[in-house]
């Protein structure tokens, strides 16, 4: 007969599992709309020259014909972001622990998705900070910056509107319009009662009974736009006021943009395609504190 101080030498109280959990990742979408360039051998900066459009004049016969010379600018491209991930074990874990082989073998996929990560957010953040804060950014007229307007400063059905007049008035090609949205808007979308009323717009009959977005695009396009839902937009860090709206710190941007393969949104390049190093660390920083005691 076993006394109770024996049973608690053969009851393993805590059971560890062979699987890892791993944290869900959402689909990273920025890379697919930058024009990645190629031509960039050395150097930091990259220059790419443009002109400008002929001008028009009025002529009548016997009159000297008028010459103008073309205007010209300059877009420069520079790398200035260097990217690191790093991880590391002790050899007394690497002994130790059970997991020692899932866990080394996490490590280059975790460090590229965490690159990739960074990048996208930078990609998706080029146009919100690329643009004047507090201002309406105008081009021909039009508004390209401005406070959603839907109550409390949400985007609303108007908005993806005037997002397409104003790529209109900016020359924009209207093939493969694209929006980049927040869940937010997805959901004010999915809420809206002139939408889930059917008996007022059967067009959206689709939307009522499966929902705006399924994995990340939108099933209907809304004024020309296909719209995709990112948790990774640009977020204001300080409060902003266009016109007579505000917004609080921690709206978001959301995109309206043009992937028409001539005229791509953005521009990127990358000099060296990610490398992986592994050193070993043969003095413990312990040990470099004490001779410095010493």
């Amino acid at each position: 007969m076993f006394s109770v101080a024996q049973n608690d030498h053969l009851i393993r109280t805590n059971i560890w599992s062979p699987k890892l959990k791993e944290i869900l990742e959402d689909e990273l979408m920025g890379w697919r709309y930058v024009d990645m360039i190629s031509d960039f051998p050395d150097g930091e900066t990259l220059n790419i020259p443009s002109i400008g459009q002929a001008q028009v004049h009025n002529f009548a016969e016997g009159q000297k014909a008028i010459y103008n010379g073309m205007d010209t600018g300059n877009f420069t491209f520079s790398i200035t972001e260097y990217l690191q991930s790093g991880m590391y074990i002790t050899e007394k874990m690497k002994q130790d622990s059970f997991y020692t082989g899932r866990l080394v073998s996490s490590f280059i996929p975790k460090m590229h998705r965490a690159l990739a990560k960074r990048i996208e957010m930078d990609i998706l953040s080029i146009g919100p900070l690329g643009q004047t804060a507090a201002n309406a950014n105008t081009i021909f007229g039009a508004d390209h910056r401005w406070v959603g307007s839907g109550t409390s400063e949400t985007i609303d059905i108007t908005d993806f509107a005037k997002a397409r007049y104003s790529l209109k008035k900016a020359n924009v090609p209207d093939q493969n319009l694209i929006a980049i949205v927040d869940p937010t808007v997805e959901y004010k979308l999915n809420t809206l009662t002139n939408l889930v009323n059917m008996s007022y717009n059967p067009m959206w009959e689709g939307i009522v009974t499966s929902g705006i977005a399924t994995g990340l695009k939108f099933i209907r396009n809304i004024y020309g736009f296909d719209v995709y839902v990112s948790n990774n937009l640009h977020v204001n860090t300080a409060t902003e006021t266009i016109g007579s709206k505000s917004t609080a710190v921690g709206a978001v941007n959301n995109l309206f943009f043009s992937a028409s393969q001539d005229v791509l949104p953005f521009v990127g390049a990358i000099r060296q395609a990610p490398k992986v190093d592994s050193e070993y660390n043969k003095v413990p920083t312990t040990l470099l504190n004490l001779l410095s005691r010493i």
